[in-house]
């Protein structure tokens, strides 16, 4: 028979092997980090175990792994210098009903609102402060208070360095750095571990009178009871706070970090808060370090299989066994071992990819500043020092206007003011220095491309114009921002939701400032209707050309458009605009009354039809038609004895081509039914029955009916509303509306 495998119940087949790896990893790096802070070293032990086994069980994150953690050294090192190491105690549990208050107040992702470069810049800060202490271990001597006292130290402890010391220490480094290149089987044993078990071979082999780990008793004699301070309760408090925020921060980070690797469910980060809060509680009253959510144990627990929060409390526990059975073969581990081992914590901390994303994003400032301020000053000082920077640069970035002038080309051309970003008056000082740098007596064009403006800006603008137009100048101003400049005169400033149309009508922007300046020999005089279109024209190179340029680029040798589209010529409908299409979607056809004749009546709508479907292969045709048509008013009020013949017979000629719709309409076409139902008048109900003739028509049409029949090709009737801007689908028994909003909104009928 085959050996069995040892099975367990439920998850607890993912969990037990996985809680077993991430224990192998947290206690190497628990005693590193004790030793760092200058704590007992069993102190990193109680925390750990504390951090499994309660923040484990109480926490938000199902899969996060907590502990003693590297980014807190800096801390706990300068608290148990300035207050002792059982006051210190007393700061972690003050410090864990501040994080449980949190918690209850529900601000977990409060405290999220943290810049991201400020949190990477301290972790890398600590991580210099680390190697600058833990470098001195490493060489056989003793590490001094301060990041300058450590640096200014460093030749002296290099001319006097302990050469077995360093050498092991050089060993453990070597080890972690060439871990990733061994085999895959080998490299089953954690990296950390395997260091510092070889470490620990080589000094008893080799250097049995090293510098050791000194312990008195398991971990249950390292029980230490918190004590209160004597007095300097401010210092205390400032303290608690501090711990409790770098704490919160810390662990929040990295269960967000650990959502990301897996998929199964996310966390509760105001309960994650709770867990942290009360592992923090029982680690201070139990003589432990501060506890935090640890990246490197969660994502080992992520990596080696964890199915639930069962494997984070289970590596607790082993840790606790261990501490309490085999003590004695922790002291057996070189300080310089533990040494070299944070040396490489530390060196991790600081990610290059961190530094090349802030020089790309603009924020090497922020996380060189931080960096500094907390390897030179303290962690505390450090980040609210970059944390006021970031505060700063947003600032900057959101409430700052770009605003320029530019000269004209020639001397037809007006001078242009491009302003953009956010007009509050903030913006005032620049605005005032460009627009007076333009010459008096000229045409000048003011592009207003904003997502905010507030009153005074709009009072300073209106000023100025008026100023300098009473000197002789012409200004007008163009919008094409978000927010409407007319609209800071008399309402409460805001952000306004983005605009996606590009291309608004001429008459929108061009009467917030009387047009007085045209384009060529149009300067000086009232622009006219062609002047107007010119306008338009240089407003489209200076704004527009540079986007549209890459859309068509492909498109200057062929065309392959998917539709035909047939509407009418009334220049209310825009195609690409209802549709949402770009240049090259659409092979447009229009004519009154978008309809379609049969063969041989017309031969610009026949070729037409011919070159779409055969030429060019178009998947669909769309009839559009649309509300308050004028073909289908001349029908109706040429059955009711209106019409008066004054578009001559061509136009009258023409609308032979609807005249069958309207007499379905009479008929009671379904379409009609349901159009009168919704609520429309009789011309937009005969627009629709339009729609529904001519696909039929299309139906028996040579060049078309042939591709609708295979299913080669389809074809679909649109009816657009202009009153409601609204897009309807008119199929040939009635109308669907497109827009879900309708079903709860009336019908307006003109």
């Amino acid at each position: 028979m085959g050996r069995r495998r040892l099975k367990f119940p439920g998850h607890l087949g993912a969990d037990i092997p996985a809680s077993l790896v991430v224990f192998l990893v947290a206690l190497p790096l628990s005693l590193g980090i004790a030793a760092a802070s200058g704590a007992p070293i069993m102190a990193g032990l109680i925390a750990a175990a504390i951090g499994g086994i309660v923040a484990g069980s109480l926490g938000g994150s199902p899969l996060q792994v907590s502990g003693p953690a590297a980014g807190l050294t800096v801390v706990v090192a300068g608290l148990v210098q300035e207050f002792g190491w059982q006051v210190t105690c007393a700061i972690t549990a003050a410090a864990g009903v501040v994080q449980m208050l949190l918690g209850f107040s529900r601000v977990g992702r409060a405290a999220l609102a943290v810049s991201p470069v400020v949190v990477k810049a301290m972790l890398a800060g600590i991580g210099v402060t680390i190697i600058l202490q833990q470098i001195h271990v490493l060489l056989g001597g003793q590490p001094a208070g301060s990041a300058v006292e450590n640096i200014v130290g460093l030749p002296a402890a290099i001319t006097n360095v302990e050469l077995h010391a360093a050498l092991l220490g050089l060993a453990v480094v070597v080890i972690l750095l060439g871990w990733k290149h061994l085999p895959a089987a080998v490299r089953r044993i954690p990296g950390p571990l395997a260091a510092v078990a070889a470490g620990t071979a080589l000094s008893i082999a080799f250097a049995p009178g090293v510098g050791r780990i000194s312990l008195e008793g398991s971990i249950f004699d390292a029980v230490a009871l918190p004590q209160l301070p004597d007095d300097n309760w401010r210092a205390v408090a400032f303290a608690v706070i501090s711990m409790a925020l770098i704490a919160s921060i810390e662990s929040l980070l990295s269960a967000v970090a650990v959502d990301k690797m897996h998929h199964g469910p996310r966390t509760n980060l105001d309960r994650e808060l709770v867990g942290q809060g009360a592992a923090n509680i029982v680690s201070g009253s139990l003589g432990g370090l501060p506890v935090t959510g640890v990246i490197v144990r969660s994502a080992t627990n992520v990596e080696a299989g964890a199915a639930t929060r069962s494997s984070a409390v289970l590596h607790g526990i082993w840790v606790l066994a261990f501490s309490a059975i085999f003590a004695g073969l922790i002291q057996l581990i070189p300080l310089a071992v533990l040494a070299g081992l944070l040396v490489v914590i530390g060196a991790r901390l600081i990610k290059i990819a961190d530094i090349r994303i802030s020089l790309r994003t603009g924020d090497l400032l922020i996380y060189s500043v931080t960096l500094l301020c907390v390897v030179f000053l303290n962690l505390l000082e450090g980040v609210m020092i970059g944390l006021v920077l970031a505060a700063a640069s947003v600032l900057w970035r959101v409430l700052r206007a770009a605003v320029h002038a530019h000269k004209p080309v020639s001397s037809s051309d007006p001078w242009r003011i491009t302003v953009a970003g956010s007009c509050s008056f903030f913006a005032l000082p620049r605005l005032s220095r460009v627009l007076h740098s333009v010459p008096n007596g000229k045409g000048v064009v003011v592009e207003l491309n904003a997502d905010y403006v507030d009153h005074a800006f709009r009072e300073a603008l209106i000023a100025w114009q008026k100023q300098y137009e009473a000197a002789g100048g012409k200004v007008r101003l163009e919008e094409h921002g978000n927010s409407l400049f007319q609209d800071a005169a008399d309402r409460t400033p805001k952000r306004q939701d983005a605009r996606e149309l590009p291309l608004p009508p001429r008459t929108s922007w061009q009467s917030a400032m009387p047009a007085r300046e045209g384009a060529g020999e149009a300067a000086g005089r009232q622009a006219g209707p062609l002047d107007s279109l010119l306008q338009g024209i240089s407003k489209y190179h200076r704004r527009f050309a540079h986007q549209v340029r890459p859309l068509v680029r492909d498109l200057a040798e062929g065309q392959n458009p998917d539709t035909l589209f047939i509407a009418c010529v009334d220049s209310r409908v825009n195609p690409n605009l209802i549709t949402s299409s770009g240049p090259g979607d659409l092979l447009t056809l229009r004519n009154i009354g978008n309809v379609v004749c049969h063969e041989g009546q017309d031969a610009s709508i026949d070729s037409a039809l011919a070159f779409a479907v055969k030429g060019l292969n178009v998947d669909s045709i769309v009839i559009c038609g649309h509300s308050n048509c004028g073909a289908m008013k001349a029908l109706v009020e040429e059955a009711n004895g209106k019409g008066n013949g004054v578009l001559g017979a061509a136009f009258d000629s023409w609308l032979d081509h609807a005249r069958p719709s309207y007499a379905e309409l009479l008929a009671e076409h379904p379409v009609a039914l349901e159009a009168a139902a919704a609520g429309y008048n009789e011309v937009d109900q005969l627009a629709m029955v339009n729609v529904a003739i001519q696909l039929r028509k299309l139906e028996r049409h040579p060049a078309v009916g042939p591709e609708l029949v295979t299913g080669k090709v389809q074809a679909t009737g649109l009816f657009y509303d202009i009153a409601t801007a609204r897009v309807l689908l008119v199929e040939p028994t009635g109308i669907r509306f497109l827009d879900p909003a309708r079903a709860a909104a009336p019908v307006c009928a003109g």
